[in-house]
């Protein structure tokens, strides 16, 4: 599959400046046939770089930048919307299947041979497909706030999603403070400090996703959960899975599920946390997966 890369006006950094702030990382776009994706990187040229899969409804400017900026002080760290979403073109998938080989047919654009995966929420089911079926591609994957084909509550995901977008609208608040954190004071302030940081980024932010790809992507999620369990014993990479202790959105059994079945996996919990435990915890997080993705394990 031919792939070109382009470089939008703004990416005006001389070639062979390493970026180190993801609030200052150009958009770039790279064509997998007829569908360009857009995408960031920052951090060294060099060593296995670390690829973000995001979650529903996000877009680039949805991830927290000290995530991104504390992985790619460093990895090199590329992020990138997904087919129909943000800046990227096409049809957004309907199903997770389809997502996975739109990111392995990304990664391969780009030219690379060998990656870790960092992936959170619908993210998560991404990565773990890609880690099953591309074994050579894949070195090590990050789980975050996700759960395994057919696991609990993750067909609820779609009412959870509507009732608090509802409940955002009525309280005048973004719906992430409800979805992704805990409703106890150090919950209310997490999430608080992490949608002010989703707006360090001033110039050229992404585009938001649409209605019709939010629709896609939550039958995708709903599809995933109705799914009988897959064999995760055939994920032999090592895995990170983290989330919080009180996970709303993908209840943290599932979590827990993930690291007793993957054959070589680490867990941790995040206490007073929810969904966005890794952001909320953000610095603690950073702490843990780079020895972990920089380690011989």
């Amino acid at each position: 599959m031919k792939a070109t890369t382009t470089r939008s006006d703004q990416e005006e950094e001389e070639e062979g400046d390493v970026v180190t702030s993801y609030a200052a990382a150009p958009t770039r776009t790279v064509a997998v046939g007829d569908v360009h994706f857009a995408y960031r990187q920052l951090g060294p040229a060099t060593g296995v770089p670390v690829i973000f899969l995001t979650h529903l409804a996000a877009v680039l400017d949805n991830w927290d930048p000290r995530v991104v900026d504390g992985i790619a002080a460093r990895h090199r760290v590329i992020t990138f919307d997904n087919r129909g979403v943000g800046a990227s073109g096409g049809s957004t998938p309907k199903t997770i299947e389809a997502m996975a080989r739109d990111a392995v047919n990304f990664i391969r654009a780009l030219g690379l041979e060998q990656v870790d995966l960092l992936g959170f929420s619908m993210g998560g089911m991404i990565a773990q497909l890609i880690a099953a079926d591309e074994p050579q591609l894949v070195r090590k994957v990050v789980l975050a706030g996700t759960g395994p084909a057919g696991g609990v509550g993750i067909t609820k995901v779609t009412r959870l999603s509507h009732v608090d977008t509802l409940r955002g609208l009525l309280t005048l608040q973004d719906p992430k403070q409800f979805l992704f954190f805990t409703r106890t004071p150090e919950g209310r302030r997490a999430g608080k400090a992490f949608l002010v940081r989703l707006k360090e980024r001033t110039e050229h932010r992404d585009k938001r996703i649409s209605l019709r790809s939010y629709g896609a992507q939550l039958k995708a999620i709903h599809r995933w959960g109705q799914q009988p369990p897959a064999d995760l014993s055939v994920i032999h990479q090592p895995a990170l899975v983290a989330n919080g202790e009180t996970d709303r959105m993908v209840p943290t059994s599932n979590s827990v599920d993930l690291a007793q079945r993957l054959p070589n996996a680490d867990l941790v919990i995040y206490p007073d946390a929810g969904h966005g435990g890794i952001f909320q915890f953000h610095q603690q997080f950073v702490e843990r997966a780079l020895p972990f993705l920089g380690g011989n394990r």
